[in-house]
């Protein structure tokens, strides 16, 4: 590969860009059709920027459903027909054994999850409802979860596979703030959406913590924009859902929704 194309990506995304790459050159040259595990969007950016680079291969990304966050993407040369090439994603369906699932959150059942060895990048989005959770997953482990995920956080369920299109998918939701900043830096946003002292925030965003569209950022003066999704690891996410003019004393109104 060029090394011009790593100048593109933070130095950490090096080894994706690597396989990714891969994956396409043996699209183009070999013919390959390939199934990507789930991709968060900041590697299916990646994909996307690397395959555009490639007039002999197209590709496809398939989560489960339009909004879905992790997607798998299907590479393939560019004369095949992809509209229908399966996805291979199911869901897989918790509902309550024993005791409520109420009161379980994501971080409960992808622990539960990994706690079976299953590696994250075969996850897809999950989807909590207060008697019941859907998870969509990757077909080749369907069987293996559905026999053996029978406890989430101590909570004994029961589990079964159903199609994509059976998926009852959830919302996020958004908790609503509206304030004024000197400059739409990241920093300072970030310690008025968290309520944490500038001076503390930056520790997390030097450290490498924080990525902003899901690229890492560790400038603690990056400009956000419009639509910019910022998460920072142990404080949550949060989106920009507006700019809306200035102030007479030349501050920046925004208005932010927290993911809750």
């Amino acid at each position: 590969m060029k090394p011009t194309i790593y100048e593109h990506f933070h130095p950490d995304e090096k080894t994706f860009v690597d396989r990714a790459w891969e994956w396409i050159e043996r699209s183009a040259q070999q013919h390959e059709l390939k199934r990507t595990d789930f991709l968060d969007p900041r590697q299916s950016q990646i994909i996307e920027a690397l395959a555009n680079r490639n007039p002999d291969v197209q590709i496809r990304f398939e989560g489960g459903y339009p909004e879905a966050e992790r997607r798998r993407a299907i590479i393939a040369p560019e004369y095949m027909y992809l509209e229908d090439e399966p996805a291979g994603l199911s869901v897989l369906a918790v509902n309550g054994g024993s005791g409520s699932l109420d009161g379980l959150d994501h971080g409960d059942y992808l622990g539960a999850l990994l706690g079976l060895g299953i590696k994250r990048d075969r996850i897809g989005d999950i989807h909590v409802h207060e008697s019941f959770c859907h998870i969509i997953i990757l077909d080749e482990i369907a069987d293996y979860l559905n026999i053996h995920l029978r406890q989430v956080h101590r909570v004994n369920v029961m589990t079964d596979v159903v199609p994509i299109d059976q998926l009852q998918a959830v919302v996020p939701e958004l908790q609503e703030m509206a304030f004024t900043v000197a400059s739409m830096r990241l920093d300072g946003i970030a310690s008025d959406v968290h309520r944490i002292s500038r001076t503390k925030i930056v520790d997390p965003i030097r450290a490498g913590r924080c990525r902003v569209n899901w690229k890492t950022v560790e400038n603690p003066s990056e400009q956000l924009g419009l639509g910019d999704v910022v998460s920072i690891k142990g404080l949550g996410r949060f989106k920009v859902l507006e700019t809306d003019g200035v102030t007479k004393k030349g501050r920046i109104r925004v208005r932010i929704g927290k993911f809750i």
